[in-house]
């Protein structure tokens, strides 16, 4: 017998996880994120200049940020810790935090809910796991190409 979810139960619960975990998250930038530039054997990575941008970037984009990082994998992890550490307001924060966190999960746990019965979908899981992560990682592929381009247009 296979035990199914209920996904109205399931949504409250994945909303309140992502909330948690991102503000642990949020606490340990806000913490300890400025001890790691002290650290003599990240110098040469981290610098104190970075800080300084990080927080004028979170002062301008710091909201849409924290919503956007959410469909994005790989920045979702380090942007509550970089709003930590570059001193967003907690207020702030937490209320695109929450914003978040409702569109992130309810969006994506829906969309599983119902694509995942099409049979188009069952049939081909593995293509249309790929096709998400690919279609995911696209906005920070067109982020990093801009800011080349923007480089080689100042020099």
């Amino acid at each position: 017998k296979t035990a199914i979810l209920n996904i109205w139960i399931l949504i409250p619960l994945l909303i309140l996880s992502a909330i948690l975990g991102d503000n642990v998250n949020y606490f340990v930038g806000k913490k300890l994120g400025t001890k790691l530039f002290d650290m003599k054997f990240l110098n040469k990575i981290l610098k104190r200049e970075y800080l300084t941008r990080t927080e004028h970037f979170y002062e301008k984009h710091g909201g849409q940020t924290i919503i956007i990082a959410r469909f994005i994998p790989i920045i979702r992890t380090f942007a509550p810790f970089v709003a930590g550490l570059g001193n967003m307001i907690y207020s702030k924060y937490i209320s695109y935090c929450l914003v978040g966190a409702i569109l992130w999960v309810t969006l994506l746990t829906l969309a599983g809910y119902f694509f995942g019965q099409l049979p188009i979908v069952k049939n081909n899981f593995e293509i249309v796991i790929l096709g998400i992560i690919f279609i995911s990682l696209v906005p920070a592929v067109i982020q990093i190409l801009k800011i080349r381009q923007e480089k080689t247009k100042s020099i």
